[in-house]
């Protein structure tokens, strides 16, 4: 997190290309020889761009093999699947959260000041929450109110995890209002996201305050906040990505397809067997087919004579695109998340039928397509989600094999729809983290010894250089404290 330089844009675009190889732009109009300053609205776009290697480049990647969507097979992935991980392994991750988001963010709210552009900074800080929430979430006590001040702070304080989480939620706060003053001029498509649209911007605020009032476990407050959250697909927080090489690629199509091929596959994850209608432990039932997902999310591959039982889906042609295709978007904080995250809160603090009408309005939305790619809606493959009712969650019913009660089964389809939808993103486990010790929670078995993983390991280099860092540093396998009650 330490720095004594100022990062410009360009040098943030240019850091990010050499540091992890996952920059999603190359070649901008930037005069590197004169990197001394830069407009609030080109800070802002180098800070999204930031975020976006936080959520969905390595963070993303492990957190996927430790939730039984990916297998790491080979390399040092494939010590990072039986959990053989070490700090090194997350130093370019904490760069990106501190110099790649909190410190330009930092610089886009104190330019926008200056001109009293509060729509600005409500975007700036919302990109701040999102990146910050997810360190948050992956690592517990994190670095908050110190970070980003080098000079006054030299060694910033850890601070406990569920006080950093309180602080995020009054930023989003802040954001909101922001957003609502109507005063600041747009920064247009310097805003790779939204293009400066408060609207949308305020609604993926309040779903990321329910997404924290979750890991929390503030149920009710959770739900409060979804009513205000994203309402349609279209306004889904999104990364948005092109078939240009090295440009705008989706990071896991050049991970897994292209760069590291073998390195990444799923052929001994939990995801694609519940998801596939051959397998035992198929998900689906007389009311669900999950045929159409299990072939946009997962493919078998067939690579000189060797075949891989399953991958995550990476094609890119005209007539399939998988979930990680090369131009596929990559969730950021989504209609799907909230609609679910409605679903669990409400089933949690207002009982059963409220929850089952939640899920079912997340069912019908499925049952048009939901979130597959259009070449997956053809009727190449099949897919039926229709409504539940009562019955099938009591004892012995289509959803209720396991004699749980009404309200736990219930729960049990709810976070099973959760991990599926999550595949590839890092709030699958948040969500196994969180539930791991319900009755009712999926049920992951460890790819290596009797114990899950629970958190990230802490960068190397920020404990080597900060003298506030934990001591000793927690391991893989120690609780951050919100799942730790």
């Amino acid at each position: 997190m330490k720095k004594v330089k100022l990062i410009k844009l360009s040098a943030l675009i240019l850091l990010t290309g050499l540091i992890s190889c996952e920059s999603l732009v190359d070649d901008m109009n930037t005069d590197l020889n004169n990197p001394t300053d830069a407009s609030a609205t080109l800070i802002l776009t180098g800070a999204e761009l930031g975020n976006i290697s936080v959520q969905e480049g390595h963070l993303a990647r492990v957190a996927s093999m430790w939730s039984g969507y990916f297998t790491g097979t080979d390399r040092q992935y494939k010590d990072i699947y039986s959990y053989n991980v070490t700090g090194a392994s997350f130093n370019d991750v904490w760069q990106f959260v501190y110099q790649g988001v909190v410190e330009q963010t930092k610089l886009v709210i104190s330019k926008s000041e200056v001109t009293n552009n509060r729509l600005v900074q409500g975007i700036a800080k919302i990109i701040r929450a999102n990146a910050l929430a997810t360190a948050a979430a992956s690592w517990g006590d994190i670095p908050y109110s110190e970070a980003a001040n080098i000079t006054a702070f030299p060694n910033p304080a850890f601070e406990p995890q569920l006080q950093v989480y309180g602080k995020l939620q009054i930023l989003l706060d802040e954001a909101i209002a922001d957003l609502e003053s109507g005063i600041g001029t747009s920064p247009g498509v310097a805003d790779i996201h939204f293009a400066g649209d408060a609207t949308k911007w305020k609604a993926a605020a309040y779903t990321l305050k329910s997404r924290l009032y979750m890991e929390t476990k503030e149920y009710a407050l959770a739900y409060a906040a979804t009513a205000k959250g994203i309402a349609t697909p279209a306004t889904s927080w999104v990364v948005t990505h092109g078939t240009t090489l090295n440009v705008n690629e989706n990071l896991m199509y050049a991970f897994i397809a292209r760069s590291r091929v073998g390195d990444i596959n799923s052929s001994l994850a939990l995801a694609p067997k519940l998801l596939n209608p051959a397998d035992a432990m198929y998900h689906g039932n007389a009311k669900t087919d999950e045929t159409a997902r299990f072939n946009h999310h997962f493919i078998t591959v067939s690579t000189t004579g060797t075949v891989i039982p399953v991958s995550p889906n990476t094609n890119s042609i005209a007539t399939s695109r998988g979930l990680f295709g090369q131009s596929a978007p990559y969730s950021l904080v989504t209609y799907s998340e909230n609609m679910l995250t409605a679903a669990e809160s409400a089933a949690r603090t207002l009982g059963f039928t409220t929850g089952l009408e939640k899920l079912n309005a997340y069912r019908a939305y499925l049952n048009t397509g939901g979130d597959l790619d259009a070449t997956y809606k053809t009727g190449t493959y099949s897919y039926k989600y229709e409504p539940y009712i009562a019955a099938d969650f009591a004892a012995g019913g289509i959803v209720n094999k396991d004699g749980l009660s009404a309200d736990q089964a219930l729960l049990k389809e709810i976070l099973m729809e959760r991990y599926l939808t999550f595949n590839g993103q890092i709030l699958g486990f948040n969500d196994l983290r969180r539930t791991r010790n319900e009755t009712f929670g999926v049920k992951l078995t460890p790819s290596a010894g009797s114990v899950l993983p629970e958190r990230m390991v802490y960068s190397e280099a920020e404990v080597n250089s900060n003298t506030s860092a934990p001591n000793p540093v927690p391991g893989v396998f120690v609780p951050t404290p919100v799942n730790m009650k």
